[in-house]
């Protein structure tokens, strides 16, 4: 079936009101779309943001025979979330401290609310993962990504150079500091800041919610993605730290080189969770809700 099919009750205006609301939302909120893009163009660690919206579309596509079952209605549920975000950005951009997540969310907001104002609630949630993940369009407030990013970043110190030290290299570590071949190297530099730990959160949703797991595997597969993150910067930052510890080398192929491993992981970590589902399944335990054959979820 296409995605607009009569036969179901959709049809092009349903799009053309969608886009036409959609639009209208996004202007309304325009100032602060424009602060999220440049937020994600300059901040390497908010880059994850240009992944929101692929995924989300992905999770909606895999979906795609739900539209068969919930045809849209029009919702004052959605009116209400755009008056919400509408004063929402208000708010948080008045108030003393100027609440920079709201003044975002409350943007982010209104154009869910214009989506819902058009298909409906029951649409929404029909399609739940793909909502939900725009949250992160969102960029995440410094404190909040220091506090998620420091122990995850002392932690890859931690493995990195138990790593190294099993390859036979001579390394120290303080904090975050690794001293490999009397050359130190901050993982905080070498890693930047962890800014792909919010990417390989993003491919773990993507494929929590594009298989049809059970949802106690669902869930061990998010709890388990700061795992996931730390091997996959192990992976990374064992040969990063080596190239920037060897004086041979030059500063910008090892500036380089960590760039496009950087990259490399997120598919790398999608490969990563789906051996762990082949290997709960070679235990014979239940992963799949059913037959990939008949994936609807």
């Amino acid at each position: 079936m296409t995605l607009l099919d009569s036969r179901y009750g959709w049809g092009s205006k349903h799009a053309a009101l969608i886009m036409l609301l959609v639009a209208a939302a996004v202007y309304a909120g325009l100032e602060q779309w424009r602060d999220i893009l440049m937020i994600a163009s300059k901040d390497e660690e908010a880059s994850h943001i240009f992944l929101v919206i692929p995924i989300a579309v992905w999770l909606v596509w895999i979906r795609r025979v739900r539209f068969r079952r919930c045809p849209p209605h029009a919702s004052w549920l959605g009116v209400i979330l755009v008056f919400a975000g509408a004063m929402l950005s208000w708010v948080s951009y008045q108030s003393e401290f100027q609440f920079q997540a709201g003044w975002h969310g409350g943007a982010v907001l209104m154009v869910v609310g214009a989506i819902i104002t058009v298909v409906g609630a029951q649409v929404a949630a029909n399609f739940f993962p793909a909502v939900a993940i725009l949250v992160l369009l969102v960029p995440i407030p410094g404190n909040l990504r220091l506090a998620i990013a420091g122990p995850l970043q002392n932690a890859t110190a931690r493995v990195t150079t138990g790593t190294l030290e099993m390859m036979g290299f001579y390394v120290e570590r303080s904090g975050n500091l690794v001293n490999i071949n009397d050359m130190p190297v901050a993982v905080a530099e070498a890693c930047n800041g962890m800014r792909m730990v919010f990417a390989l959160v993003l491919v773990s949703y993507a494929f929590a919610f594009s298989v049809p797991l059970r949802n106690s595997v669902r869930l061990m597969v998010l709890l388990l993605s700061p795992v996931a993150a730390i091997i996959c910067n192990v992976f990374r930052l064992t040969p990063t730290v080596i190239l920037y510890g060897d004086n041979r080398v030059p500063r910008e192929f090892a500036d380089g080189f960590h760039d496009i491993a950087g990259w490399l992981m997120l598919p790398i970590a999608f490969l990563l969770l789906l051996g762990i589902t082949r290997a709960l399944r070679w235990a014979m335990i239940p992963t799949y809700r059913f037959t990939l054959a008949t994936q609807s979820s």
